[in-house]
């Protein structure tokens, strides 16, 4: 029985990877990178709730059907 499941050992074709193949696997790694950097920076600007509402009401017993 042939086990087509990828190993460590047999992923190592980045290596034999030419012209836009590569350069489409570092577009989407710098893409990433990228996006990412312009989440963290929304969250670091914007990440702060000044205006939330305090709930003093607590769940005592939730009906179940």
């Amino acid at each position: 029985m042939q086990d087509n499941e990828p190993t460590l050992s047999s992923i190592e074709d980045y290596n034999t990877l030419k012209g836009s193949k590569k350069r489409i696997v570092w577009a989407v790694i710098i893409s990433g990178l990228i996006i990412g950097s312009i989440f963290v920076a929304a969250k670091m600007m914007y990440g702060d709730v000044n205006d939330s509402l305090p709930v003093s009401e607590s769940i005592g017993k939730v009906p179940v059907k």
